[in-house]
Formats: C-alpha cells, sequence, structure tokens
C-alpha cells in the first residue's frame, strides 16, 4: 500500500501553528507518509515489501539495473515503470494465483533514486539532488553545498500534492543552522522544490504627511509590513489623516494597483496589518479638519 504526499502548507501560519504542523509531519503521521502513489520505480530504488500470509516474502530489495527484483517464490519479477499500487496488486494475483487463497501484499518505496529534488536560490550549488534514503531539509541544503554568502533567512518549500495543488512550507534559516530547532528540520521527499531566499536590498517609498520621506532601503528578508515600515519613518505627521492611507504597486503582470488602509485602525489592533512589498508607494495625505 503506497503512502499519499505529505501535505505542508504553512504560508500565513502564526509561528506556533506552523510549528505545530511541522510536529505533525515529524511525528510520523499520515501527512508525513512518502508521496508515492504516482511514483514510477525505477533501477537503484530500494522496495519495501510485505505479504501478510507469507513471512519469507517480507523483505527489502533493490531494483536491478535490468529494471527487476529477486524475490523468494517469484524470482525475477520486473518492476521498473511500475507504480507501488501497480506492483502490488501485481504481486497480489501472482502470489494468490500459486500459494494462498488470497495475499495481501504492501510495497513502499524506502529510498529513491528517479525522482530528484530542486534546490535554488541561495545555496553554493543549485540544481537538482537525487535522494538517496530520507533526507531531511538541512541535510539537502548542505549536499548542495551549504547557504550561500548573502543568502537570506526565508526558506521555502513547494511540494505538489496528491490532488495537484501545491503545498508550501516556509522554514526560517536561523532557526534550522543557527538555533539548530529540529522542529524545522522537516523531511524532503522526491519531487520537492526548495528555494533559499537571497537577502538584497530594497525600498520602499513614503510621500506625503510621514515624519521621514523619501526611500527606505530595507534588506528583503526583512518583515515588512505597513505598521513596521511606518514605525521606521519615524510615524504620520499631526496633520496626517490616519483613515486615508494609500499604497501603490506594479502587480506581477505590470498593473497598478492601489489599497487604501485605516492606519488608525491598524495601530488600534481592529484591521490587520497590511504586508508591503519591495518598491511600493505609501502616501499620507493631509487631513481636512
Amino acid at each position: 500500500m503506497s503512502g499519499t504526499r505529505a501535505p505542508i502548507r504553512g504560508r500565513g501560519l502564526g509561528t506556533a501553528v506552523a510549528a505545530l504542523a511541522v510536529a505533525s509531519i515529524l511525528a510520523g503521521g499520515v501527512a508525513a507518509q512518502v508521496p508515492t502513489a504516482d511514483y514510477q520505480i525505477g533501477p537503484k530504488d530500494l522496495l519495501e515489501i510485505r505479504v501478510q500470509e507469507i513471512p519469507e516474502m517480507n523483505v527489502e530489495r533493490r531494483v536491478q539495473d535490468n529494471g527487476s527484483i529477486d524475490l523468494p517464490l517469484l524470482g525475477q519479477v520486473p518492476v521498473t515503470g511500475s507504480t507501488p499500487l501497480d506492483l502490488r496488486d501485481r504481486l497480489a494475483a501472482l502470489l494468490t494465483a500459486k500459494y494462498v487463497n488470497s495475499a495481501y501484499v504492501t510495497v513502499n518505496v524506502k529510498e529513491y533514486a528517479n525522482r530528484p529534488i530542486v534546490i535554488l536560490g541561495g545555496v553554493v550549488r543549485p540544481g537538482s539532488l537525487n535522494l538517496a534514503g530520507r533526507w531531511t531539509l538541512q541535510q539537502a541544503i548542505l549536499n548542495a553545498g551549504g547557504l550561500a554568502q548573502g543568502a537570506g533567512r526565508r526558506i521555502l518549500i513547494l511540494r505538489t500534492a496528491d490532488n495537484g495543488l501545491t503545498d508550501r512550507l516556509e522554514v526560517n534559516a536561523d532557526e534550522l543552522f543557527v538555533r539548530l530547532n529540529p522542529i524545522w528540520n522537516v523531511p524532503i521527499y522526491p519531487g520537492d522544490v526548495v528555494n533559499v531566499g537571497i537577502r538584497q536590498e530594497v525600498s520602499v517609498y513614503f510621500l506625503g504627511e510621514f515624519k521621514t520621506t523619501g526611500a527606505v532601503k530595507v534588506m528583503s528578508d526583512e518583515k515588512l509590513t505597513l505598521l513596521t515600515m511606518v514605525a521606521r519613518v519615524g510615524g504620520l505627521t499631526e496633520r496626517a489623516s490616519k483613515g486615508s492611507l494609500r499604497i501603490k504597486r506594479t502587480d506581477a503582470e505590470g498593473k497598478a494597483v492601489e489599497i487604501r488602509a485605516n492606519y488608525g485602525r491598524i495601530l488600534a489592533g481592529k484591521d490587520p496589518d497590511i504586508p508591503l512589498q519591495p518598491d511600493d508607494v505609501v502616501i499620507a495625505k493631509e487631513s481636512v479638519f
């Protein structure tokens, strides 16, 4: 019986909630099962086979270069190109035909050799890595040469789930490599994409009734929100209208976007803080009263 992809939703979660999600993955629950449902077995993969009715069939076998494995009772069995579910059904049929009335078979891939992970961004050797055994995030990054100079704090893991949707989890590099917090050293599975952020200087612009106006330079991995950035420029002037801030930006398609914000309500905790992006322009008008 094959496993399902491990969901890793984490973007937008608070630290505590995200930590609980990661803890669930590490605990080995349903979410932590290896994603094998659509994986096609290939040479060098390590398979774990269990047959409830025939204990001598409970073996681990590495797929040979010719695409087969040698099994008790059955001899050489071709497996390359089969999914674990396909192989399970085929083995059950072979054993039922010759040895038992009904065979309950499970097939799991314990080591993957044919579905690489991809590591991008702030590592010494970005590119593809083939999995041999079970890897963690820290092991994957170290096998890519480690963090490069200028690597940011944000590490993003993207994983395509069985339903075709992409799950994502953000990990703090300081928690992983400086504080060595094991809860963030999550498992990495075949097909995962790991993107290590790169620190670079970006600007947010403030115009109008702020105590400091102009470009404010920050590092790209800093927390950019309306509250934190307005605090950085010293706040609003006494003449400013707190209820009508405007944030202007250009979206991914090059279209102009304007976001209106009530700074007074955000400051009071009545409205959520607004994330800012590099090159945003924040405008505060003078109050008419």
